[in-house]
């Protein structure tokens, strides 16, 4: 066991000083980031939480906070984090297990609230052995109806030639076929080219007829608060001055995600192999390491899994969500959470089976 004194700080830090904060570490990510959690679940339902060993910030931590007015019991939710892995050390057993243990004292303990723990961390990797150590008092289910995470996971360390190499001989056949079609893509930060994503998502749900539910304009407000060097990247493709394919990505730390997509070209064209090959290039030239290609569904979605499986990624799971509750209150509010978040999954099911066989509007 560590002799190191931790210290814990509770509610302290300022926006600009929780993005310097995230800066410090490799395991960053934009769910940890003060923008998306103040546009995605409002400011004042928003906890900060920071551990230090000396001066030196060696854990934080963003929460969700939900609790009925005037009760004392309610949800603490924590999606991709902690964050524990500093840029300047390595990752440490024991400021994962100090965090572990500052995490409880605080929201299940003092607060008296459900506590769950989305941790960013893949089965079978020595990161996730560290978590499920240090996390082991926790209980390793989803108290609010969070499905694991999975996805396929493409290391960028290789050679771009060896990454190419490596392409299932379809999808290298289809992004052959995108550079002979004169496509021009571009690629930025900026509002506008957001807004030129959106139009094509738009056009592209249309023509599919069926609804993702996913909330592009919280993305482009998100967007908008984030400091400059948190900023998402689009990447537009344009065929004949006509824009046909946009992706949007994040990169924090040492791993970028695949946040949205759109395509509406026909079929002929491959715009979007060239875009995820450009993504590939682009992070390799700004150091990344990972590209998460942003969640896969085998059965509910074969195609977009098929695509995103030709970029021979390895296919990977989060660990289970990570619970710890002593307040029955607390744990019958985070119940009552998870049918409600069930009952609507059946429903956004139901909605897109009727959209997809209903007549063209």
């Amino acid at each position: 066991m560590s002799t190191t004194e931790y210290t814990t700080e509770v509610e302290k830090v300022t926006e600009q000083e929780w993005s310097e904060l995230c800066g410090r570490f490799v395991d960053a990510n934009i769910y940890q980031t003060w923008a998306y959690g103040s546009i995605r679940w409002g400011e004042k339902n928003l906890s900060h939480i920071v551990l230090r060993d000396g001066n030196d910030p060696v854990g934080i931590a963003q929460l969700r906070i939900v609790r009925p007015k005037g009760i004392r019991a309610g949800i603490a939710y924590l999606r991709w984090g902690p964050l524990c892995h500093s840029r300047t050390r390595d990752l440490n057993p024991d400021d994962v297990h100090a965090m572990a243990e500052a995490l409880r004292k605080e929201y299940t303990d003092r607060r008296g609230l459900c506590l769950e723990i989305v941790p960013n961390a893949f089965r079978e990797s020595r990161r996730a052995e560290i978590f499920q150590n240090a996390f082991e008092q926790f209980e390793g289910k989803s108290a609010i109806g969070t499905e694991a995470y999975r996805t396929f996971v493409l290391d960028l360390s290789a050679p771009l030639d060896d990454l190419r190499r490596a392409l299932h001989r379809r999808w290298r056949g289809y992004l052959n076929t995108a550079e002979r079609n004169e496509l021009l893509v571009t690629e930025g930060e900026d509002l506008e080219r957001y807004f030129t994503f959106c139009r094509l998502y738009e056009q592209m749900l249309k023509r599919k007829r069926f609804w993702t539910g996913v909330r592009i304009e919280e993305f482009a407000r998100i967007q908008e608060r984030l400091p400059q060097h948190q900023r998402m990247r689009v990447f537009l493709s344009e065929h004949g001055g006509r824009p046909v394919a946009a992706l949007v990505c994040s990169s924090m730390g040492d791993s970028a995600i695949y946040l949205l997509g759109a395509s509406v070209d026909d079929m002929r064209i491959r715009a979007s192999y060239l875009l995820h090959w450009t993504v590939i290039k682009w992070l390799k030239n700004n150091g990344t390491r990972y590209y998460d290609l942003g969640g896969i569904d085998p059965v509910n979605n074969p195609g977009v899994y098929q695509f995103k499986r030709g970029l021979s990624g390895v296919d990977v799971s989060h660990l289970s969500s990570l619970v710890a509750c002593n307040n029955g209150l607390s744990m019958a509010i985070a119940k009552g959470s998870h049918m409600l978040n069930r009952s609507v999954r059946k429903c956004q099911q139901h909605f897109r089976r009727f959209r997809a066989s209903g007549p063209e509007s």
